[in-house]
């Protein structure tokens, strides 16, 4: 128990000035709450006040790979009641519960904590919708067929939080309450870091470019610029609209604030005029349908004074409508640039050193509509990685669009194309002879075609196998009958292989053209099997691919080898779908679930993904060595895999490794296979478990806390749900506000 809450004289009666809460520890248990499945019950009456948002918090044991997870309970409403699953990922050394993050008196009754069953859990999960038992029963056992037990049972679990927990709010709402929302402590606290700061910190510059602004939604951008913490900044304000309301609402805010300065327009309403009159050390680019947040400019600021090297900075944002709701969170990842030519996912505010835009030639004609994308892509060309900075926080609300869906459409097309004419102008200023393709049925999206060296180098597929025939048939044949690329050679590796069938089918593999098949006479350890056939092979390029994959798409290898190709990239990952055909590998994030885990798992093909991220080529920190791709020379220069990792994580190791020594891991959803994962190789329960927790002890002592931080997520986003699920709460490095 904490000091917001007070014991009072009635029995069972409490009081809380805040988010207090009850901690029970290891010591009190006897030992360490064990991992599974719990009924949490008991009464939450409220006699002053409102119980908002209670939550139970769980501190898992220090040897773990998770670290916390805060677990929001149902509103006990009226009822007073609370009776609810839980579900420990691993055995817990401390929990907390709190009864709720507002000042409040209540009683509290009949509070128990019991151990369930799998199956008990699962009949509750089930039943938490009777109207839709037979089709969740159903979809679960599908799912377990497709994707295994711990995985359906995972979806399911996340189901029954959405459904049991939110009745009618939504889990970003929820979020927003509980760790984003502003109360007047935390604009005091603002103010306080502002003058913390004091002349250290530098002139902002914000720069506005008006054209076809609705006269309210320029008045709250304005207004939000005026409430700023950090005071130091100016606004450069081009008006393109040529409306009279609108030239009128500048002229009294002009007359307002003297920080506010109106831009002759003789340039035809290019942004260059206002870049032309700024101070600042900072631009900060600016659209008029967006509101800053009152911190916003106060990050930036004191992410400039920490580090003078910072060139660019940019942010998280989410959507608000008309009534003040925020929706449509973008928790966006560390410097991404292959995602950069896909989208702008930097997004509508977005800080530049003054020098580097005007060193960059500022902007140029035809780009005034592109959001800064055109300049920001050139100010990025000279900057190294580290110089690019990430605040993790909503710094800013895009305003809800307004208008007919037709014209937001059009204006989207447009938008595209002239995006895609700035990211064909980039490849070559880099010296690339890529091309660049919109998405189909998606303008705002691109996909970048990256040219082969010529003659193509040649690739040398390994293929580990074992016996299960079939599988290793249908993976040569699919190569064979639909890879259109032009040299490349598949090394079958035969691991003790005892079927007859198997036997026969690899002598008859050992006369085929482009095929070779070695022997590996020794347990299994994948790492050493991949290793000692790298070292035989003669390709240029590596391809890591189990036996248990089917091409589907032709140019699979094209793709792959084309990024593998460039001197900055490292491992590639491809598109890798069930046999149901939904997505089993989209790229991985590090210390989902544990090491690290598969993004977008179980989703239909042609998912989006969150911000269309299941449809771009992207930076990520792994992928899977089921189908990866890599330079012979990087994969020598790293030592290849590690044989200390036999079975797991072996992968998610080489990619940490090669990321170490500053190259871009890439995944693409261009290069689609379908993946029978794991079909050929089964490992007894107890052994599984033995190699996976050596294996799990490995990753953590060597990686440690680069787990929980994975640059190509975001430490808003959680690592105990479903990929791309909101963290409660949020992990360390989240900026508060």
């Amino acid at each position: 128990m904490n000091g917001d809450l007070h014991r009072l004289s009635t029995e069972g009666a409490w009081k809380s000035t805040g988010a207090g809460s009850f901690a029970v520890g290891a010591n009190a248990l006897g030992r360490p709450l064990p991992a599974g499945w719990y009924r949490l019950r008991g009464r939450l009456d409220t006699q002053e006040g409102s119980v908002t948002l209670p939550s139970v918090r769980l501190h898992y044991v220090r040897h773990s790979a998770l670290t916390e997870a805060e677990l929001m309970l149902p509103d006990p409403g009226e009822s007073g009641s609370i009776d609810t699953l839980l579900l420990l990922f691993e055995d817990v050394e401390l929990l907390e519960f709190t009864p709720g993050i507002t000042p409040a008196r209540f009683a509290m009754r009949g509070f128990t904590l019991s151990r369930m069953t799998r199956a008990a859990a699962l009949r509750t999960m089930i039943c938490v919708n009777p109207r839709g038992i037979i089709a969740r029963s159903l979809e679960w056992a599908r799912k377990c067929v497709s994707r295994g037990l711990r995985r359906a049972t995972d979806d399911l679990y996340a189901d029954y939080c959405r459904l049991l927990h939110a009745r009618g709010t939504s889990e970003y709402e929820l979020w927003v309450r509980k760790y984003d929302t502003l109360d007047p402590d935390a604009r005091k606290k603002f103010g306080r870091r502002a003058c913390e700061v004091g002349d250290r910190g530098p002139l902002i510059s914000v720069l506005l470019r008006v054209d076809g602004t609705a006269e309210p939604s320029l008045r709250r951008c304005l207004d939000a610029l005026l409430e700023q913490a950090w005071q130091r900044w100016e606004l450069c304000v081009i008006n393109a609209s040529h409306d009279a309301p609108v030239a009128d609402v500048l002229a009294e805010y002009a007359a307002r604030d003297a920080r506010i300065r109106a831009v002759s327009d003789e340039g035809g309403g290019s942004p260059n005029a206002a870049l032309g009159i700024a101070r600042g050390e900072f631009v900060a680019l600016l659209e008029a349908g967006i509101d800053l947040r009152p911190h916003a400019l106060l990050h930036i600021v004191e992410a400039a004074v920490v580090d003078h090297e910072i060139a660019i900075i940019y942010s998280d944002e989410d959507r608000i409508d008309g009534k003040g709701a925020r929706f449509d969170h973008d928790f966006k990842p560390d410097w991404n640039p292959d995602l950069l030519l896909g989208r702008n996912y930097l997004g509508s505010f977005v800080a530049i050193r003054a020098v580097l835009a005007r060193e960059a030639g500022g902007f140029r004609d035809g780009h005034e509509d592109d959001c800064g994308y055109d300049l920001l892509l050139r100010c990025s060309e000279p900057v190294a990685a580290a110089r690019i900075h990430h605040v993790p926080a909503v710094l800013y609300h895009r305003r809800a669009e307004e208008g007919s869906g037709t014209v937001r459409v059009h204006q989207t097309k447009l938008r595209g194309e002239v995006d895609a004419g700035a990211v064909a102008e980039h490849l070559r200023r880099i010296g690339s002879d890529a091309r660049v393709e919109t998405i189909e049925n998606s303008p705002g999206l691109r996909r970048v075609r990256w040219p082969l060296p010529q003659p193509a180098p040649k690739v040398s597929l390994v293929v580990p196998t074992r016996d299960r025939v079939n599988l290793l048939r249908t993976f040569v044949e699919s190569i064979f009958a639909r890879t259109t690329y032009p040299d490349f050679e598949v090394v079958v590796v035969d691991n003790q292989s005892s079927d007859r069938a198997t036997l026969e089918y690899l002598c008859n593999l050992e006369a085929r053209e482009r095929v070779r098949v070695l022997r590996y006479d020794a347990p299994f350890n994948f790492s050493a099997i991949n290793n000692w056939a790298a070292n035989q092979c003669s390709g240029q390029v590596l391809g890591l691919v189990n036996n248990d994959i089917e091409v589907i798409s032709p140019d699979w290898l094209d793709e792959m080898a084309g990024l593998a190709m460039r001197p900055q990239t490292g491992a590639v990952g491809a598109m890798l779908y069930y046999p149901d055909g939904t997505i089993q590998h989209a790229g991985m994030v590090l210390g989902l679930f544990g090491v690290a885990g598969h993004v977008h798992a179980g989703k239909p093909r042609g998912w989006r993904g969150y911000h269309d991220r299941a449809r771009l080529v992207q930076n990520v920190s792994a992928v899977t060595g089921a189908c990866l791709v890599v330079r012979r020379e990087l994969f020598e220069a790293v030592s290849g895999l590690d044989e200390n990792l036999p079975v797991e994580f072996n992968d998610i190791d080489f990619c940490l490794r090669v990321r170490q020594r500053g190259y871009r891991n890439v995944w693409t959803p261009f290069a689609e296979l379908r993946h029978h994962e794991s079909a050929s190789r089964r490992v007894g329960s107890d052994a599984a478990r033995r190699i996976r927790t050596s294996e799990v002890a490995i990753m953590l002592d060597r990686w440690g806390s680069i787990l929980a931080n994975d640059p190509a997520y975001n430490p808003n986003l959680s690592l105990q749900g479903r990929d791309f699920q909101l963290a409660f709460p949020p992990r360390p490095s989240y900026c508060r506000p």
